[in-house]
């Protein structure tokens, strides 16, 4: 399938990518401040965060440089300070992976806890994202062929770690248009593809309980 506009695959799956953190950020913060909104449901949101956030960063750092730095070693400076960046993340990724989130515990100091960790993480993304955006996306476009990156990809697929994996469904058909999350979710195995509409409905399900309108 060719990408849905002029962008490359790469681009637009990046893009994707960072659209969905940006959302996903912001979400955790809004949903810590409602009273109405289960703890068990800010807990997985939390989890599917600092899980995903990890990962992204760190297959960017360990494989996605490199593959770049290959044919434009004159990125290595940028390419390295976003490294930097990444690990200004994972400091605050260790704070919400921090908070105790338990029902049996008191609900008001938990969503207070949560709320300011989410807060120090979405700072830091949005910051970093503005950052990264510049420096990468001309990357992608002029430095890595569509086979580099359709091998990236696949080993990015393969290793996510599968905490969630629905609430990506819901926050990538938010964000992008079918035709882009089409060329997202063409990368999934065989086995996942009849489990979509299931994953949907679910994603459905919590972002309504996240944002407080029904369950």
């Amino acid at each position: 399938m060719n990408p849905p506009t002029s962008e490359s695959a790469a681009v637009v799956e990046t893009r994707l990518a960072h659209e969905v953190h940006r959302l996903a950020t912001a979400l955790l913060v809004t949903s810590a401040e409602r009273a109405t909104v289960p703890l068990s449901a800010l807990g997985q949101l939390r989890d599917f965060l600092v899980v995903n956030l990890r990962h992204h960063h760190e297959t960017e750092d360990h494989d996605l440089w490199p593959r770049i730095l290959k044919t434009a070693p004159d990125l290595v400076q940028g390419l390295h300070g976003l490294t930097d960046e990444h690990e200004q993340l994972d400091a605050a990724l260790a704070g919400l992976a921090a908070v105790v989130i338990s029902e049996g515990g008191e609900e008001t100091g938990v969503r207070s806890a949560l709320r300011s960790a989410a807060i120090a993480v979405r700072d830091t993304v949005l910051a970093h994202l503005d950052h990264e955006e510049p420096v990468l996306f001309p990357a992608l476009r002029d430095h890595l062929s569509a086979a580099e990156w359709r091998e990236f990809a696949r080993e990015v697929i393969a290793t996510t770690p599968p905490v969630a994996g629905h609430l990506m469904i819901g926050f990538l058909d938010e964000v992008g248009t079918p035709d882009e999350v089409a060329l997202v979710l063409a990368g999934l195995p065989e086995p996942v593809l009849p489990l979509l509409p299931a994953m949907r409905h679910q994603a459905e399900d919590d972002l309504r309980t996240l944002r407080g309108s029904g369950s």
